[in-house]
């Protein structure tokens, strides 16, 4: 069975001529969104509903915009806000040394010399790096960079991400409770 990874997910429409704003969650957007590309629609239950192919895709203020052949007017479109973009797994490119999919990420085990932190939940994107979202048990989530001096490494064969938290990116409240 393939698997299908989360490009983007429409949200709106844009004018008369079947364009739609898509909220995007790749890195590789001028490649996802670039014309001929095909992408899968699945609706909001994640059931698969059709393959699209792109006709044009540009930015957008913090979206793209996105035209899909056979779909011309705002009528073929309306149904499928809320709705996500995805691609198979063949589709994804081979990552250079050191990257990463966020599929992969996502779930792993976060240690600090050897002490079990807990699990990464999501990957923020805020600006200049990304933002891995540590959940914690009995604690607030911890928000670490990914910078070099932070995500000291990453295993995933072992499932494990090695990290050292900075002075002042745990909340001090936290950061002693076991010692409570």
């Amino acid at each position: 069975m393939t698997k299908f990874y989360n490009v983007g997910t429409i949200v709106n429409t844009q004018g008369l001529q079947g364009e739609v704003r898509v909220l995007v969650t790749t890195d590789f957007p001028k490649e996802r969104f670039a014309k001929n590309s095909v992408l899968t629609l699945f609706d909001l239950n994640d059931e698969k509903i059709l393959e699209l192919k792109v006709k044009s895709g540009k930015p957008y203020k913090n979206m793209y915009l996105v035209k899909f052949f056979g779909l011309d007017h705002i009528n073929a479109v309306e149904k499928y806000k809320g709705m996500t973009l995805k691609i198979a797994e063949n589709q994804q490119s081979k990552l250079e040394e050191g990257e990463f999919y966020y599929h992969e990420i996502i779930g792993l085990e976060v240690y600090e010399n050897e002490r079990l932190i807990g699990r990464i939940s999501e990957i923020l994107q805020p600006g200049a790096n990304d933002v891995w979202v540590v959940q914690r048990k009995g604690k607030r989530d911890l928000l670490l960079p990914y910078i070099p001096s932070v995500i000291l490494g990453v295993d995933l064969e072992k499932k494990r991400v090695n990290v050292e938290v900075m002075d002042g990116l745990d909340d001090p409240d936290d950061a002693h409770e076991d010692e409570k």
